[in-house]
């Protein structure tokens, strides 16, 4: 009888086993399809897309020991760069040189290195070219994945991601594999070429990803070219020599990232139409609505229907070529009534939104921002908690103003995102440094001299200073967005503050503004709000604002300063910076911030009964500049250096100070 139990019992466990490798023990009371997390290989962060962006966020990840994996489907890393852009050049700029050696300053010019620790993982080592080849940027990605040996699972094509509970994503690739994860962050591009639909003729449209780049292909050939942006004209650029003649189509104006500020607009190594048209060597530029394009192939050319056209069509059926020349008077002047050989498509790339499915569905932007998905100033999905947005695709946020869409942009945007994730998840706060209030001018003159976040991210990215007594909390890179909830994404007080951000003059730039006016820069520090260049402007709030005017844009402040700009993008003049930002600073303080010899601290602690903050904080501690010789300040103070300088002239006598007899 127990032998005959024994075996009974053992028959029953081997049909649940055998059940369950069939899937009919699920565990989940939910219901859901999705298994228990045993079922999957499971990290604490997933990252979909090795390139630049995923790549950045891993860093990141992996320099504070989180628990991640990045999936990509290529088997290596920055696989757009093996296709795009087809004429192998980027357009963001290399320059190895600057004629100073601070690290930080010279990211201001590297559009192209990632942030890490290793100095030799920097383009400028990989590429003497000012607008390096894509074989350049493939071979320093690769470098920068396998020596900060970051956490990469290639072949990896996720084909959908689901969200089954409220704190697990389901990550499935084709073989069938699944993964989860509790955070996950979508770092994939804008990869998908973006197709409107045309009234007709949609089939003879040759899209940018699979045009031929033989340029003897176009020998002898007129072609239509559809877009606007950068790959239009890159393509244009390409071709220009074998074609009889090119048209540019495009619903918007052209617009110069020189006259708009904007780099994701049209730049000069692509524009040589430019002068191919307004000479007068038969290129041309149309506006219309490429929707609206009817395309009709007669006798191997392809001919642009009028609406004309398209009337006579609809009620008298097919036209023959005779026709289509004559179908009407009014339009026999018709721009593009000459057929065209080849008609391209170069409208650039949208998300590819489609791999997310159940309980993750990405809200998209609407109107112009419908490429990108809606996130939240932390870079999280408006629709889809713990789902975030890293690299270009987080561009939502600072769309047409600055440069969230570039590696220049979103190395920083992805540090903040990390930041936030730290605070967030881990219970880490926003990193500070604590800086006295003495020291607090040079270290803002210190961080506007050579601070690169701010700096690419101009309006986006603001330093934030919290004030608190003797001392003030200094953070940096806080998306300016965030600033109405500054505990929540930072985990610091939103108290008095100081926001520092980096601005445009508000009317200087745009379509059919002339930005080589002579008149288009001041050097005045009276007209300093008047400034038009790039320039630090620092709002003080008593407390931290409760909502922005619009994205981007802070409320008014308690206090405000432009410090004028300048030619050199140097905020370091005497009189033009540093007198009218150590005053602005007096004001919000409500503190004497003037610097004094140690000899002048001596009188005062022997005079008063209180002293100057500097004094205090500085020559009682040992660190004031000795200059016990009256004779060598007195010169100093007849020629007005002192003044406008260092202060060498008597200390103001404090409101509290009394004589000590």
């Amino acid at each position: 009888m127990m032998m005959s139990s024994q075996r009974c019992s053992l028959m029953l466990i081997m049909a649940l086993v055998a059940g369950c490798q069939l899937g009919q023990c699920d565990n989940n009371d939910s219901g859901s399809s999705h298994g228990d997390s045993n079922d999957y290989i499971h990290h604490q962060y997933c990252i979909i897309g090795a390139g630049p962006g995923g790549l950045q966020m891993a860093y990141f990840l992996e320099s504070t020991g989180r628990d991640y994996m990045v999936y990509d489907k290529a088997d290596r890393p920055g696989s757009f760069f093996q296709r795009y852009p087809r004429h192998r050049k980027l357009i963001s700029i290399n320059k190895r040189f600057t004629g100073k050696d601070n690290p930080e300053f010279n990211l201001r010019h590297d559009w192209n290195s990632l942030l890490s620790h290793d100095p030799s993982l920097q383009i400028r080592h990989y590429s003497k070219d000012f607008f390096p080849h894509t074989d350049s940027m493939l071979k320093y990605l690769s470098d920068f994945a396998t020596k900060l040996k970051l956490k990469i699972q290639y072949d990896t094509n996720i084909i959908t991601v689901e969200k089954p509970t409220e704190e697990k994503f389901v990550l499935t690739q084709t073989n069938g594999t699944q993964y989860s994860c509790q955070f996950l962050i979508s770092a994939t591009g804008v990869w998908i070429p973006n197709k409107p639909k045309v009234a007709a003729g949609e089939e003879y449209i040759t899209g940018y990803e699979e045009m031929s780049m033989n340029t003897t292909d176009y020998e002898g050939k007129t072609v239509l070219i559809l877009g606007r942006g950068n790959s239009a004209y890159e393509t244009a650029d390409h071709i220009v020599s074998s074609t009889n003649l090119i048209h540019m189509l495009a619903r918007s104006r052209v617009r110069l990232s020189w006259a708009t500020h904007y780099v994701g607009d049209l730049r000069a190594l692509n524009n040589n139409l430019l002068d191919t048209y307004q000479l007068k060597s038969l290129d041309a530029m149309l506006e219309a609505d490429v929707s609206q394009l009817a395309l009709k192939k007669i006798n191997g050319r392809l001919y642009v229907l009028t609406p004309d056209v398209e009337a006579f069509e609809a009620k008298q059926g097919n036209m023959e070529e005779a026709d289509l020349e004559a179908s009407s008077t009014t339009t026999d002047n018709f721009a593009m009534r000459e057929p065209y050989d080849i008609v391209l498509r170069c409208l650039g790339f949208k998300f590819d939104k489609s791999i997310y499915g159940e309980g993750a569905t990405l809200e998209m932007g609407k109107g112009r921002l419908a490429k990108y998905p809606a996130v939240k100033p932390t870079y999280e999905s408006f629709s889809v908690k713990n789902l975030f947005i890293a690299g270009t695709a987080c561009h939502y946020r600072d769309f047409r103003k600055s440069s969230g869409a570039f590696i220049h942009g979103f190395r920083y945007t992805a540090r903040a995102l990390h930041r936030y994730l730290e605070w967030a998840n881990h219970d880490t706060r926003w990193p500070y440094e604590t800086v006295l209030i003495t020291d607090l001018l040079q270290h803002i003159l210190t961080r506007l001299n050579e601070m690169s976040g701010p700096y690419q991210m101009f309006g986006v990215l603001v330093d934030v200073i919290l004030i608190d007594g003797d001392t003030a909390r200094y953070l940096q890179e806080v998306p300016i967005d965030c600033i109405p909830a500054f505990r929540k994404c930072t985990g610091h007080p939103g108290k008095r503050m100081i926001v520092i951000n980096l601005e445009y003059g508000k009317n200087f730039s745009g379509p059919g503004k002339d930005v080589f006016r002579l008149d288009r820069a001041t050097g005045e520090p009276t007209e300093a709000d008047e400034s038009n260049f790039l320039h630090p402007v620092m709002y003080y709030y008593q407390k931290a604002p409760k909502k922005m005017v619009k994205p981007t844009q802070l409320p008014l402040p308690d206090h405000m300063l432009h410090l004028v700009e300048d030619f050199l993008t140097s905020w370091d003049a005497p009189v033009s910076h540093i007198l009218p930002l150590r005053r602005f600073l007096e004001e919000v303080t409500q503190t004497d911030l003037r610097s004094f010899f140690a000899e002048t601290c001596f009188k005062y602690a022997l005079t008063y009964s209180s002293m100057p903050k500097f004094c205090e904080q500085q020559y009682l501690n040992g660190r004031s500049v000795l200059m016990s010789t009256p004779e060598l300040v007195e010169p100093l103070i007849q020629r007005g250096i002192g003044k406008s300088v260092f202060d060498y002239e008597q200390p103001r006598k404090p409101e509290s100070a009394s004589n000590v007899v």
